[in-house]
């Protein structure tokens, strides 16, 4: 593509060299640049994208986008933009040819509930014939191909590029989970996204954002669209989502347990084997039963059935998809066991999940609930008192371990999150730092009926000690000494 073509509706402040110039990628990691590539040097929280210029050029860039001046005798193409995130976001939406166009595209935000929203999207959208391609928490996926997730929302150039390739490979619709950091950082300009699912918003990522205040500014981009005609889809019984829904000037599908919403549930129940409920929407209701478990599912349910109405999607194509997903990797993932336990493996890592996951528990239990979590390292901390505050008051007993706790000391977050704790009066809980063995003395304890939620991970495959990124499942770790419990008694 010519650099001229790349730059159309690309506001610049210069461009310093050839207009003409053949481009033939877009990145904004020097590794990944090719021969022809036009390398973008963006400012990270931790790392200054221009000290990699020089081996940008080493690996055969044509030219560099910066926010900075051209240095003096630079001998590549130049552009200086006022925003260089911005302008990358732009270019690649020109350089993959616009590939939001060609699909459908439902962008879902919130704090909680996006993976398991896309989830029961994507197999109600299979469920009626068509493609879904997801870009989310667990992996980006379409057609036959699967690639791990690095982060939700990928980069600009990256998140472009998988569109296209979803265009291009048949997808009809692509089911995105959108990051406040993604809204944040411009890596979703440029997309027309047609759906946006709006789910809730709860404590987190406030080490980044500052205040609740300033994350519900960064969730509340998704909602003023570049696309005309957009429909949004918002949690009526959320207080930040009340407050959207009054600061949207347009109409908006709400959803939630009151029959003001315009989607909305009633008579549901919630038992160990699921979720039945009647859908009431404006033309008309269905009786749903889901596998999945909890309030906080029929929730996740209402928006993706919401979606679903607004895509046109039949209603017996959305019936078999809500009844035949049977779980999410880490979200109230059960782990089936011969010893007549209730285990779980949840990715709970704030103080309001871990509430929601906790209250689910406490409403099916008949016996205890046993807790095994602990916090992130070099993240958000005041949330860590408030955690060991929810694990006080709702667990029967809790094991406080490591979560990832990079750069930190085990003990000191393990230490943040007692003092929550201890405000409780509680004395029924344990310090067991190594996660593995926090695991495994959850089992021990457990008799039949107990349920064992192990907390903060989720469908994660690490742990981040230090520098250090070692293989670490929960699930994986559960099923391994299960195994060894099921010999010992053999």
């Amino acid at each position: 593509m010519k650099l001229k073509d790349l730059l159309k509706d690309v506001p610049f402040v210069r461009l310093s060299g050839n207009k003409n110039e053949d481009i033939q990628g877009i990145s904004y990691s020097s590794k990944k640049v090719g021969p022809g590539y036009l390398f973008t040097a963006l400012k990270g929280e931790k790392t200054d994208g221009h000290i990699f210029i020089q081996e940008a050029l080493q690996n055969g860039a044509a030219g560099v986008l910066s926010e900075q001046e051209r240095p003096e005798n630079f001998p590549k193409i130049w552009i200086q933009v006022h925003d260089a995130r911005n302008a990358l976001a732009l270019c690649s939406v020109n350089f993959y040819k616009h590939p939001s166009e060609k699909l459908k595209i439902v962008g879902i935000t919130g704090t909680k509930g996006k993976t398991t929203i896309s989830y029961v999207l994507e197999e109600i959208i299979r469920k009626a014939g068509l493609r879904p391609g997801i870009i989310g928490t667990i992996s980006y996926r379409w057609q036959h191909k699967e690639i791990k997730a690095e982060r939700t929302t990928p980069e600009a150039s990256d998140l472009q590029g998988m569109l296209r390739k979803m265009a291009d490979q048949g997808v009809t619709h692509c089911l995105m989970e959108v990051s406040s950091h993604s809204l944040e950082l411009n890596r979703v300009t440029g997309i027309k996204f047609d759906v946006a699912i709006f789910s809730n918003l709860s404590g987190e990522h406030l080490d980044y954002h500052k205040s609740m205040g300033h994350y519900f500014e960064a969730k509340k981009k998704l909602f003023f669209s570049e696309k005309p005609g957009q429909i949004v889809i918002i949690n009526a019984d959320d207080p930040w989502g009340k407050r959207l829904l009054d600061e949207l000037s347009s109409e908006a599908i709400s959803y939630g347990l009151s029959r003001t919403a315009t989607v909305y549930a009633e008579n549901f129940s919630f038992k160990e084997n699921g979720i039945q409920a009647v859908i009431k929407y404006p033309a008309g209701q269905m009786a749903i039963s889901s596998p999945l478990i909890g309030k906080p599912n029929l929730y996740n349910i209402l928006a993706a059935a919401s979606a679903a109405f607004i895509l046109n999607i039949p209603q017996k194509a959305i019936l078999e998809g809500i009844k035949s997903l049977r779980g999410i990797p880490g979200r109230f993932e059960k782990i089936e066991n011969p010893f007549g336990l209730h285990i779980f493996v949840d990715y709970a890592h704030t103080d309001d999940a871990l509430k929601n996951l906790l209250e689910t528990a406490r409403e099916l239990c008949k016996k205890r609930v046993i807790l095994v979590f602990g916090a992130g390292g070099d993240r958000d901390k005041a949330k860590r008192p408030r955690m060991g505050e929810v694990a006080g008051s709702l667990s029967d007993w809790t094991i406080l371990t490591s979560d990832n706790p990079r750069s930190e000391d085990p003990m000191a977050i393990i230490s943040d999150i007692e003092k929550g704790m201890k405000k409780t009066g509680t004395k029924n809980y344990e310090i067991l730092p190594d996660r593995k063995q926090a695991i495994k003395k959850a089992l021990l304890l457990a008799k039949k009926g107990d349920y064992v939620l192990i907390a903060g991970k989720g469908h994660e495959g690490y742990q981040i000690i230090k520098n250090k990124v070692t293989p670490f499942n929960d699930a994986e770790i559960i099923r391994e000494y299960l195994k060894e419990m099921e010999g010992q008694i053999g």
